[in-house]
């Protein structure tokens, strides 16, 4: 799609007399950054407009969040661009995670996070908190906004460090030349940030011209806070909640293990309408709220016997307190246990966040496209792999519809050399399972 498409039909009018009733009619009404006029605009346009399927999954995650994002943008008089800032560096997927160790929505490396009291234990990662993490950005962007007083620089700076964007302001300076963000020298991700953001504005500001549309989005709360009790499952929070555990974790993205700690996670995100469900159904409880409990190893102590003692499976116990290959275990070290009698070893773990393990490449992988209602459990029993294997292998949260998983078989036992069969050239190989396509042909 030419970058000038946009001028076969004029944006839609908007009656800024009344409340909008669809999210996007009031970002759209906030829109109030200059335009940024160049090439890499309608690359980007032309990219998005070609991945109907990429920006489709994220708008659909963007529900969960926008409304709030839109809100704290405005109360702070900040032009509403800001709110689209997630779609540029997480596609709204809150799991997101970089090589430089960056994490959330809004990406914060790990120092950056601590800068902005975003705290990351072994209990939770605020870097993934919505609220908090969305707080912390954009107090950020607008304290780099005051710096440079022009948005295109904030939002370089917010990509490529403040320090980096002064340094090719002074260098252009010193030589007599334009200061304005198209005019540095930057690396070419900082150089095309700007671009993607302004070719998202761009196709929200008039979806017909680009062959997408952009299903409405409620101009109302989607989620509330609610005080986190001392501990509480995840799953018992989301049964009383009357949800799934993958709808709970979407809304608090920030939990590592399969157990809340309330002094470390002291509100519970929850959408609005069922708020009054989970209440209702926790006052009403009368048993423990956690199958968990907190132990110390000994000497003497090992993984294996303790996992066999309280009925869970050694990767399981090691998957629920974030153990790698890395991790040295030994006395003194934190650990969840199982309550005995409790059942939970039995069941699969929630899809919590676990930062991918670096190893070196593997061949003969296989790709597992994911389809609407699956689980890591139902894909991890159908290739026969464990969800430890499945969560070590790839970058997985909340699954969702058309996510790709990479799959790695056990090596074919050795076997007695037999009489080899002559194959013919022509003959056809048999056909994959339709879902899995080889490694590295995406």
């Amino acid at each position: 799609m030419p970058q000038d498409a946009k001028e076969i039909e004029p944006p839609h009018a908007i009656d800024l007399a009344r409340p909008a009733d669809d999210l996007w009619d009031r970002i759209r009404n906030g829109f109030a950054m200059s335009d940024l006029e160049s090439p890499l605009v309608g690359v980007r346009e032309r990219w998005y407009a070609s991945q109907p399927e990429y920006l489709k999954r994220m708008i659909e995650r963007s529900k969960l969040y926008l409304y709030y994002i839109v809100e704290e943008v405005e109360k702070r008089g900040m032009p509403t661009e800001i709110a689209l800032l997630p779609m540029v560096e997480s596609a709204f997927n809150p799991m997101a995670y970089s090589r430089s160790h960056a994490s959330g929505l809004w990406q914060f490396i790990p120092s950056t996070g601590k800068t902005f009291k975003l705290s990351q234990n072994w209990w939770a990662d605020s870097r993934r908190d919505v609220v908090a993490s969305t707080n912390a950005a954009l107090d950020y962007l607008q304290a780099l906004y005051e710096l440079h007083g022009d948005w295109h620089l904030a939002l370089a700076s917010y990509n490529y460090g403040e320090n980096g964007v002064a340094r090719a302001i002074e260098r252009n300076r010193a030589k007599g030349l334009p200061t304005d963000y198209l005019s540095l020298k930057m690396p070419p991700e900082t150089r095309g940030y700007v671009p993607k953001l302004q070719a998202l504005k761009n196709m929200i500001s008039n979806p017909e011209a680009f062959g997408v549309s952009f299903e409405p989005i409620p101009n109302e709360p989607y989620f509330v806070t609610v005080p986190t009790p001392s501990a509480i499952d995840i799953r018992l929070a989301a049964t009383f909640a009357e949800m799934s555990a993958d709808e709970l974790i979407a809304l608090n993205p920030a939990l590592n293990r399969p157990m809340i700690s309330g002094p470390h996670t002291q509100t519970l995100v929850l959408p609005a309408d069922r708020v009054d469900a989970f209440q209702r159904n926790l006052d009403a409880y009368d048993q423990p709220l956690t199958s968990w409990q907190p132990y110390t190893m000994k000497g003497g102590d090992s993984l294996e016997r303790l996992a066999a003692k309280h009925g869970i499976a050694l990767s399981k116990l090691k998957l629920a307190n974030g153990i790698t290959s890395r991790t040295r275990v030994g006395p003194g070290f934190q650990l969840l246990l199982p309550l005995k009698g409790s059942g939970v070893g039995a069941q699969p773990l929630p899809a919590v966040f676990r930062p991918p393990v670096q190893s070196a490449p593997r061949r003969g992988g296989l790709v597992h496209i994911v389809r609407k209602g699956e689980t890591l459990y139902g894909i991890s029993r159908r290739y026969r792999v464990s969800t430890d294997s499945l969560l070590r292998w790839n970058h997985v949260g909340v699954l969702t519809t058309g996510q790709r998983l990479i799959i790695y078989r056990a090596p074919a036992k050795a076997r007695k050399p037999v009489t080899p069969v002559k194959i013919s050239a022509s003959q056809p190989e048999q056909n994959r399972v339709a879902s899995l396509v080889p490694a590295g042909q995406q």
